[in-house]
């Protein structure tokens, strides 16, 4: 099974609202997860991220796989940098 950490959206229209989601790849976007890792509001300024670090950082060291958008998320938010500290002790 191949896991993903990816955004489902949420909201109104043309008012999104993102959830940061631990699911496998086969499913829909807005399909079934396994875990809600935090959300993401691109509309506030500046963009709003509430991550669960802890739960993130284990998840990719299981070997989950980031999409493009997370990958940016969570270098901004400094996720990568504390999985990276890990990684190295």
């Amino acid at each position: 099974m191949a896991v993903k950490i990816r955004l489902t959206r949420m909201g109104k229209h043309k008012r999104p609202f993102y959830r940061i989601v631990v699911a496998d790849s086969r499913m829909p976007r807005d399909g079934r997860f396994i875990e809600i890792l935090g959300t993401y509001d691109p509309l506030a300024n500046p963009a709003a991220v509430n991550v669960k670090t802890e739960k993130t950082v284990d998840w990719l060291k299981k070997g989950a796989q980031m999409t493009d958008t997370i990958r940016m998320i969570f270098k901004r938010s400094g996720v990568i940098q504390q999985f990276k500290g890990v990684q190295g002790k």
